[in-house]
């Protein structure tokens, strides 16, 4: 079974949704566009609007035939999350994505959907992350910054979130936001060439030395984007927790836990990150519909020095025993 590990998803009756119950997120303020929507949240600056590839169901189907894709997992949209917007709004807005990513993939079991919960509210994730589990999800995928822009993981506030992943076995998969918190990046296309990576090793960084990926092992932590920088560093991290072993979680057996996808176009670099982590860590990835993402997944894996077995568990083997497929 060739399964894409990454990938986003609005669906269409989602959009219908917000249109029909936008009263109900006074926080919200939906910006008609091009026969498409993009959202304020909480009076700040608008998002973009969500694209036809993100909801254009057939086109996804045909792309993953193409492909000779059987099934995707299947995140919200990152810039509608919606962070930012008072929690129990913010629990409701959860909700109601969650719900129209539940029934789309029972309408289209290709896809393998991942929740949203609202982390502004460390207690209020965890009570959704329990029901979506009770919907039929295997975990969630959430942002790097829980207020949407800014907020760190390891904030103690999201240690019930934590906590009910650990006792579920959720998969967490953690993504960069659009903001990537580095107004540095806004030239030359950089937001997603580099503040993409530099916004997940920072997330990521912090959540391995606050001891998370370790003291909570029973959820299975995605670092996308193939972890980021995470692997080229890691002897910088190592050698920042040598000085300091009484405070730190341990980076190296972090990163021999999380799992990862293939997001890294270019060869050497896929090759280098199993080196590092094992390739029975590393799941093959799209980051479809995006175009920073790899829309033919499957050459890097074929052109990266694998073992027939190793590109078996990276195209999807590693995936299907993840989501219990």
């Amino acid at each position: 079974m060739i399964i894409d590990c990454h990938a986003h998803l609005v669906p269409p009756s989602l959009l219908d949704a917000i249109r029909a119950e936008k009263a109900k997120f006074p926080s919200i303020r939906l910006i008609e566009e091009g026969g498409s929507i993009g959202f304020s949240f909480a009076g700040n600056k608008p998002t973009r609007p969500v694209s036809k590839p993100l909801s254009d169901i057939a086109g996804r189907l045909q792309w993953m035939d193409t492909n000779k894709i059987e099934k995707q997992v299947v995140g919200g949209w990152l810039d509608m999350f919606g962070n930012e917007i008072p929690a129990e709004e913010g629990t409701q807005w959860a909700r109601l994505i969650n719900t129209h990513l539940a029934q789309i993939a029972k309408e289209q079991p290709r896809f393998i959907p991942l929740a949203t919960v609202p982390l502004q509210d460390g207690a209020r994730a965890a009570e959704v992350l329990r029901e979506a589990h009770g919907q039929g999800f295997k975990g969630v995928m959430i942002g790097t910054q829980p207020k949407g822009k800014g907020g760190v993981l390891d904030d103690p506030t999201l240690t019930p979130f934590w906590e009910a992943a650990n006792e579920l076995g959720s998969i967490i998969f953690i993504h960069p936001v659009f903001e990537s918190g580095d107004d540095r990046v806004h030239d030359y296309g950089m937001a997603n060439a580099v503040g993409r990576i530099t916004d997940t090793l920072i997330a990521m960084s912090r959540l391995i030395y606050a001891g998370h990926v370790t003291r909570y092992s029973n959820m299975k932590v995605v670092a996308g984007i193939g972890g980021a920088a995470l692997p080229y560093v890691i002897g910088r991290l190592r050698r920042n927790y040598s000085l300091d072993k009484e405070k730190l979680g341990n980076p190296d057996a972090a990163l021999a836990a999380m799992y990862y996808d293939t997001i890294v176009q270019d060869t050497r670099a896929l090759r280098y990150l199993a080196d590092v982590v094992g390739a029975n860590r590393i799941m093959m990835g799209s980051d479809m519909p995006f175009p920073i993402g790899d829309l033919a997944p499957l050459n890097i894996v074929k052109e990266t020095s694998f073992s027939d077995s190793e590109r078996a568990s990276i195209n999807g083997g590693l995936a299907k025993q993840l989501f219990g497929l």
